[in-house]
């Protein structure tokens, strides 16, 4: 099937199409990208169509964070960088605006709290009022304002760096404000962190990014490794779970996007299907224990299931699995200022393809009105704190797919 393509932008855009940031929201239903001139949230519900829900202007946006298909929208901009802003974007109203005392580098929410990172604290609000819940003081140096939070509002856990010069992970308990435990998940700073949609597994890379880890929450253990690749070092830029956590995607500064199973391979199954491959398997296995740990460790590491060959190198992108339409597809948002959709076979993995492209700007858009918003159907009026609370509190829409915890900065 050849890859379809939405109309190139016209000249004079160059401007708007200067990424600073994109992300997807929690299920993965709707793309929210920063740049220059404001931000825009866009519906991606549909393989042939993209809708622009709503367009900002703000100077500067590099952080953008939609609540699920809700109208509530948090933006932070380079002009107050310290500074957080809460929108009802369709009323066209600002809920409320926090200032903090240093810059915020990242900003995450589910329907139960609202978690701002800066470089040496966290913050911890109750999303319905907005009231500061906990300030976790003297966390380790966090450049970048990693940190992940479950979008299962029942458990809330916050994953962040433990350590600035290994990777350790922290998971708090957001709703009980109580750390969980501690994971030590690398010999490297960590690079990415991601959720599944339940909150029970936790995915990780480090800097080195040539290995990618998942841990089950909130015991800590090691349940599946993976290699990403040998030869070189890369930086992954985000990771995400597909919906029932059976596949797990990683892009990176480089020109794949792997997808790996999450599957345990159990003896019975070799013994069953005594192919050339788990004879091969049960030899390395055997070889193994008399290797040295880091070889023997490299051998019982799973390879990916699944690539994108992107046709770009060393752009900034994010990725994230979902189900589009009843299939399973792969989205990747590129600061080349495009959204690339590619089909996914979940049975035999192997090379993904491109089935559509779409620019991310262009002109004479109209802004579409989305079908499954959330707002109060009682005409209920707004920018009121009980208002804010119970446009919070509502239902999400069944999820199409599992979240993406991580805003990647594109500029």
């Amino acid at each position: 099937m050849e890859p379809q393509e939405s109309q190139d932008a016209p000249d004079g855009l160059e401007e708007q199409r200067a990424f600073i940031c994109a992300s997807f929201n929690q299920d993965t239903t709707s793309l929210s990208v920063g740049t220059k001139t404001g931000y825009r949230l866009f519906s991606v519900t549909a393989v042939d169509k993209l809708d622009c829900i709503h367009e900002g202007e703000c100077p500067d946006v590099y952080i953008v964070e939609r609540l699920f298909s809700s109208s509530l929208v948090v933006v932070v901009s380079l002009s107050m960088p310290r500074r957080m802003n809460v929108y009802h974007f369709k009323k066209g109203t600002e809920i409320c605006n926090y200032s903090y005392s240093n810059d915020i580098l990242s900003v995450r929410l589910n329907r139960q709290r609202l978690v701002v990172c800066l470089e040496e604290s966290v913050y911890i609000h109750n999303i319905k009022d907005m009231k500061l819940l906990k300030t976790l003081l003297n966390t380790p140096t966090n450049l970048t304002g990693l940190c992940a939070l479950s979008v299962n509002h029942s458990n809330s856990y916050l994953a962040y760096p433990g350590s600035a010069t290994i990777g350790e992970i922290t998971v708090y308990d957001a709703n009980n404000l109580s750390t969980l435990t501690l994971i030590q998940a690398h010999d490297s700073p960590l690079a990415a962190l991601a959720f599944n949609s339940s909150g029970s597994k936790l995915a990780s890379a480090s800097e080195k990014g040539t290995v990618i880890r998942v841990f089950s929450v909130p015991e800590g253990q090691r349940l599946f490794e993976f290699r990403r690749g040998m030869k070189r070092y890369v930086s992954i830029s985000s990771l995400s779970f597909s919906a029932d956590a059976q596949f797990l995607c990683a892009s990176s500064n480089t020109e794949t996007v792997h997808i790996f199973k999450l599957e345990q391979h159990s003896p019975s199954q070799d013994e069953e299907s005594p192919t050339w491959s788990a004879y091969m398997g049960k030899m390395f296995s055997a070889a193994s224990t008399y290797l040295p740990s880091q070889v023997s460790d490299m051998m019982h590491q799973d390879r990916a299931f699944a690539t994108v060959r992107l046709n770009m190198f060393g752009l900034k992108n994010i990725c994230a699995l979902a189900t589009i339409q009843k299939l399973p597809r792969l989205l990747v948002a590129s600061s080349d200022g495009c959204l690339y959709i590619y089909n996914v076979d979940p049975q035999d993995g192997g090379e993904c393809v491109l089935v559509q492209k779409h620019r991310l700007f262009e002109s004479g858009e109209e802004q579409v009105e989305e079908k499954e918003e959330e707002d109060p159907e009682d005409g209920s009026p707004p920018p009121t704190s009980q208002s804010y609370a119970a446009t919070v509190a509502l239902p999400s829409t069944p999820p199409s797919s599992t979240t993406l915890m991580g805003t990647v900065y594109l500029s």
